[in-house]
């Protein structure tokens, strides 16, 4: 059985060091090198073309005075032990989603996705407008990390189940791969929440160790063959309306920059959101076309009864973090609640108003 390869694709270079009045050997002490470890395949598309692109962006904009090297998962550390290489100072930065990391603290979750939460652009208006920012930096200092936020991949996808989904009860006991909040969702329907990268997930879908999976979306997906053991492939994926990626600098690496790196570290990483969120939407539209028409996957809409059930389940979700032990997660919650009742009401209007007029008169 053969997999898509992955397509290597890196965006910008090493910006030339200027020669004016520096000499050579004044330069080379001041450069320093960064090992960037991430939870991904080298090169996955999506995160893996992601991860690459932050490397490039801070060696770019740092004027080649931090040279960052990637090492995709397993290379020096396993995907999801690169929080902990960075906290503990064994490599320098990291790439990966905050669904993650659950098991330091609940309240680490909500920076990267909520069932029926905020959507891409809610989820920077909130850390950027919110008071999200300072909340996150409070978190990850409890790790000794400097965290930004610098991609997203949209909304993600219902999963890929082998056998239809036709009421609630279908659910129940179900082996099915998910991670963060939506795990929490799902083990209170009843199914088995099992979290794992997307090679074993295909892996255990083709074993049955699973009977069904989410992962990110078509693009991602396609590329790592979930179609292949796997045919009904189900939206909408409101376990995740959209999850962040981020990345996370050891905070006393962080610390000794100068002002001028520590401004390019920001924005080499901020500055990635947009660009990052729009490649996804678009390689997702094109990688769906190819799914239907080439491989026969079959697309559905979760039944209504089943959005319901996970409707209820995520309020209970959101309703324990609220009376979490921890006082800070309890303030990250509050300020999510507040910051998602705030932008949905006016999404009523606006974004959610304008695709409403587009599918009515267009047709989508």
């Amino acid at each position: 059985m053969k997999r898509r390869k992955f397509i290597t694709n890196s965006l910008g270079g090493v910006a030339a060091a200027s020669t004016l009045t520096i000499t050579a050997p004044v330069i080379a002490q001041d450069v320093r090198k960064w090992k960037l470890v991430t939870a991904w395949p080298k090169n996955l598309p999506g995160p893996g073309v992601a991860a690459q692109a932050l490397a490039d962006r801070i060696t770019a904009l740092s004027g080649g005075r931090i040279e960052v090297k990637l090492y995709a998962a397993g290379e020096l550390v396993p995907g999801r032990g690169v929080f902990d290489a960075v906290s503990e100072g064994t490599a320098e930065i990291y790439h990966a989603v905050p669904a993650y990391w659950g098991s330091k603290s609940k309240g680490i979750l909500l920076f990267g996705s909520q069932p029926f939460g905020l959507r891409a652009d809610e989820q920077f208006g909130w850390m950027a407008h919110g008071g999200g920012q300072e909340l996150y930096d409070e978190m990850y200092a409890r790790f000794d990390i400097k965290p930004f936020l610098c991609g997203n991949s949209g909304p993600q996808w219902a999963g890929w189940f082998k056998d239809e989904i036709k009421s609630v009860e279908d659910l129940k006991g179900l082996k099915f791969r998910t991670t963060g909040l939506a795990s929490e969702m799902a083990t209170k329907l009843g199914m088995a929440a099992q979290a794992m990268g997307g090679p074993p997930m295909f892996q255990a879908l083709q074993t049955g160790a699973l009977d069904a999976g989410e992962f990110i979306g078509p693009w991602t997906d396609s590329a790592l063959g979930f179609y292949q053991v796997a045919k009904n492939y189900y939206w909408p994926g409101v376990g995740e309306p959209s999850s962040a990626e981020e990345c996370g600098i050891n905070a006393d690496v962080y610390n000794e920059l100068p002002d001028d790196l520590k401004q390019a570290v920001s924005f080499a990483s901020q500055s990635l959101y947009n660009p990052v969120w729009t490649e996804y939407t678009t390689k997702h539209a094109q990688s769906l076309r190819t799914l239907v028409s080439e491989h026969g996957v079959q697309v559905r809409r979760l039944p209504d009864d089943v959005m319901a059930a996970m409707g209820a389940a995520a309020i209970e979700v959101i309703d324990e973090l609220r009376q979490d032990d921890d006082e800070l997660v309890k303030r990250i919650t509050e300020s999510y609640v507040a910051y998602r009742d705030l932008v949905g009401g006016y999404m009523s209007y606006a974004d959610n108003g304008q695709m409403n007029a587009r599918a009515a008169i267009m047709g989508y």
